[in-house]
């Protein structure tokens, strides 16, 4: 008999690092406490590339110098940053919009994220007044939920919490841990339609389609103006076809005694012969499962030539929309918005990405005017054209950094704003 071998640590030994690490545990969580419940030693605004203009006006309204930081690429072409000043213990609010060079802008952001995490600030706000990929919020064909996947970079780097304005769909919001204000810019629109539209009384909302008929709805309502909307478009969507197309199913040939793949009513040779020396007794039997037999066709969509919902005969028409990117369908809508009776359109959103020779297009357009903020820099393309108005809309994310930065109330930000806008 083999002597027995002695534990190699003893109960006792294994209690007392158990308690050592509890203890440890608890004195992390503690800590972490103390240090939210701590007093902040002063805010610090930082800036990226992405739009100084825009930081630089946030900063002059709050009477708060920008931080010096610099960050860009590297010779090697990696991201690099550096806080030139202290952020330990402080509120760190980062601004950082999306542009053209969107993945570098989320790459500085994180980076710039980051640095301040490990310096040991106290918070990280956002303040992203466009949010990148937002568009790409719903599962289509084989991609992936982009929007989804950035909230999780966003909070595994340290994001306290994000301010953007007007999200493409408001459901982005749950895809973060943390909060989010999405605030509104409508009311700086609105005052602009109210100020510097000549006669806007006789003027029509118009939807461009059917996916921004509530945005529309809710400009209507706080005009009083009629509104109108714009059915089918130029392009089909069958054009669109996500190519999820399975194999033909097995259907029973003339004659029932064996299984062959048709493919539009059609029957191909090869599939013929190969299908052939298939048993067909497992396909000829009463009630047996053949194919996609059982499931009614689905017919595809198909929209019809685009056409007006609406009386905007001798009006003011003012389209409205979440972004500009791609202006082809915005410049049909104006031209088909002329062609019944418009005398005047105007397009009114409140991100101008402007892609591309999106400028040239809108000069050569129907469109006599188009409006947006400036939550993204366009100012190349206000030199391309002069149709480009822009609303200033730095005040709104100035209010909300003072208010949360006084722990005040963001409920006067949303004042009058339902669930539909």
């Amino acid at each position: 008999t083999q002597p027995s071998r002695e534990p190699l640590l003893s109960e006792a030994a294994v209690q007392s690092v158990n308690s050592k690490e509890e203890k440890a545990n608890k004195l992390l969580v503690m800590n972490e406490g103390i240090a939210q419940s701590l007093p902040s030693k002063g805010m610090v605004l930082l800036a990226g590339n992405s739009h100084p203009e825009f930081a630089k006006l946030v900063a002059k309204y709050l009477s708060v110098p920008l931080g010096s930081v610099s960050v860009g690429p590297k010779s090697n072409n990696e991201t690099g940053v550096e806080i030139n000043e202290t952020v330990r213990s402080r509120d760190v609010y980062i601004i950082q919009t999306g542009t053209k060079n969107v993945n570098n802008d989320i790459m500085e952001l994180l980076v710039m994220m980051y640095a301040c995490k490990t310096s040991d600030a106290r918070t990280i706000n956002v303040i992203m007044p466009y949010l990148p990929y937002c568009k790409q919020s719903k599962m289509r064909k084989r991609g992936s939920i982009v929007s989804h996947l950035l909230a999780r970079l966003f909070c595994r780097t340290g994001l306290n919490r994000m301010i953007t304005i007007d999200l493409h769909k408001k459901e982005i919001q749950g895809f973060y841990n943390v909060p989010v204000d999405n605030l509104r810019a409508s009311s700086f629109l609105i005052q602009y339609v109210t100020s510097n539209v000549s006669d806007y009384r006789n003027a029509v909302i118009v939807a461009r389609n059917a996916a921004a008929m509530q945005r529309a709805t809710s400009y209507s309502e706080r005009l009083r103006l009629p509104l109108a909307v714009i059915h089918g478009e130029e392009h089909s969507e069958s054009e669109r076809s996500d190519g999820r197309n399975s194999p033909p199913p097995l259907q029973l040939s003339g004659g029932g005694d064996s299984a062959v793949a048709v493919e539009g009513g059609r029957t191909s040779g090869d599939e013929k012969s190969r299908r052939s020396r298939l048993d067909s007794a497992r396909f000829s039997r009463p009630g047996q499962y053949q194919g996609m037999n059982y499931f009614p066709p689905l017919m595809a969509k198909e929209k019809g030539p685009m056409h007006l919902v609406g009386d905007v005969s001798g009006r003011i028409a003012i389209i409205i929309d979440d972004m500009i990117d791609d202006v082809e369908q915005f410049a049909a809508a104006a031209t088909e918005l002329k062609e019944r009776g418009a005398f005047r359109v105007i397009v009114m959103a409140t991100h101008g990405l402007l892609s591309a020779d999106a400028a040239t297009k809108i000069e050569a357009s129907d469109i006599n005017e188009v409006v947006v903020t400036n939550t993204v820099p366009h100012e190349v393309q206000k030199m391309q054209c002069h149709k480009i108005k822009t609303v200033d809309v730095s005040v709104l994310i100035a209010e909300a950094i003072r208010r949360i930065q006084n722990n005040e109330s963001m409920s006067y930000l949303f004042a009058h704003v339902t669930c539909d806008d």
